[in-house]
């Protein structure tokens, strides 16, 4: 079977272009794709050629892990039908093209086991699964301490927020630089870090991938407090080690999403507890996928790029 898909050949240097996919088998699905987001997080970076060494990475590659559509042939061990819709987090069935994160494609070939049955009328909101379950993987588990500030107001940062009040957390700060991106709170405050006088937070999530801004939060915890990582960073991270000391400051890296997060994130969203409304911003047919990677990258008005894949074979 050959297909539609984006390709990255090089930094900045993005297209159509056709592929070749390898052949379904017994535990996989094929997937005609409705719907794929752009993150602005890794695929941004691989995007302007700064991403740090990683495994598989290379051009040319087929990007995206945020892909939502419909199984078309179901493998015979699999417990899936034709007619499903389904979460696909990027597949790597493109031959010589690798599928890092190979999700940005009209159709695709994947393990029945890497996908997750969610309910059609979600729409295009079914490509945000992955994000979502990447915050809910930060948030969730054992040792873990929801926060009480949160650093960007982007996508990422709001499904924390909504996560946090999800979880019967205390409505957390938010931090915001763009006056526009501060917009759109729903039970909790965004405000400038400037207008912020508060130097006792317990736990910080840091949503915005800025390495440079560890030495301004850790002057803002509370003695033993926690820094979380939630972003993707390109550059080393460093902090000065004396104000760290004097606060017996703690470091935790979050994770990616694992399946349990997928199936949890999207039982949220079916039973009411989590929404994914008004998180995306931007949609155009993935025949202008060239445009919408750049507008997703460059403009700060972009919180969420979708592309639709209909008509696009």
């Amino acid at each position: 079977m050959n297909t539609t898909a984006v390709i990255l050949e090089g930094p900045k240097t993005l297209g159509l272009g056709q592929v070749t996919l390898t052949d379904p088998g017994v535990d996989d699905l094929v997937v005609d794709v409705r719907h794929s987001g752009i993150s602005t997080g890794t695929e941004k970076l691989f995007w302007s050629g700064q991403m740090p060494p990683f495994p598989g990475m290379g051009y040319p590659l087929v990007p995206g892990y945020e892909a939502a559509g419909e199984v078309v042939e179901a493998g015979a061990n699999t417990n899936f039908k034709p007619g499903d819709t389904v979460f696909v987090p990027g597949a790597n069935c493109y031959g010589d093209v690798r599928g890092l994160f190979g999700g940005a494609s009209n159709r695709l070939v994947t393990p029945a086991e890497r996908v997750v049955k969610i309910d059609a009328d979600m729409g295009p909101e079914g490509a945000l699964l992955a994000l979502a379950a990447t915050a809910r993987h930060a948030v969730a588990g054992l040792d873990t301490t929801l926060p009480d500030l949160i650093v960007g107001h982007g996508v990422f940062g709001r499904l924390l927020a909504r996560l946090t009040l999800a979880a019967g957390g205390k409505a957390p700060t938010v931090w915001e630089i763009d006056a526009d991106r501060a917009k759109g709170a729903a039970g909790y405050q965004v405000i400038h870090p400037d207008e912020d006088e508060r130097r006792d937070y317990r736990c910080i999530y840091d949503a915005s991938g800025v390495s440079s801004l560890l030495d301004t939060l850790v002057g803002r915890l509370a003695k033993g407090g926690e820094i979380v990582l939630a972003g993707f960073y390109p550059e080393p991270l460093q902090f000065s080690f004396p104000p760290a000391f004097l606060r017996e400051a703690r470091f935790r890296i979050a994770a990616e999403w694992t399946r349990d997060d997928l199936v949890a994130t999207r039982d949220l969203i079916t039973h009411g507890a989590l929404s994914l409304s008004d998180l995306i911003t931007h949609s155009v047919p993935a025949s202008e996928a060239e445009n919408a990677y750049q507008t997703a990258f460059e403009d700060p008005a972009c919180l969420k790029m979708i592309l639709n894949w209909e008509n696009a074979a």
